[in-house]
């Protein structure tokens, strides 16, 4: 069982910036590939951002040049780095990660970018 709990979120204007954090409840050396997504109202979930073990990383195209993922093996911990935020980013944005043939979720955490 991983327990994944995410914070960092809130209130920002656009243009501004937030900084995600995750943490894992057991090591995530191991775990092949870490990610965060988010699900705006009425809209499916949708994968922002992945990194792998070896530490490369992809990101959706509405994200790419805007926010930054990284990985802590240390701290067990997945960080999601967001700027030049935009209206459009508002959501409740999830860490995930695939371990042992099961899928687990974070609780959420909400992002809201103000005009």
């Amino acid at each position: 069982q991983v327990q994944l709990v995410e914070s960092g979120g809130g209130l920002v204007q656009a243009g501004g910036s937030l900084r995600l954090s995750c943490a894992a409840s057991t090591s995530i050396f191991n775990f092949n590939q870490m990610g965060w997504y988010r699900q705006a109202p009425g809209k499916q979930r949708e994968l922002v951002a992945a990194i792998r073990k070896i530490g490369s990383s992809i990101y959706a195209d509405s994200v790419q040049g805007r926010f930054s993922i990284s990985r802590d093996n240390f701290k067990n911990a997945v960080a999601l780095q967001m700027n030049s935020l935009e209206p459009e980013d508002t959501a409740v944005y999830y860490c995930n990660v695939d371990y042992r043939g099961t899928t687990f979720w974070g609780q959420g955490t909400q992002v809201t970018v103000s005009s």
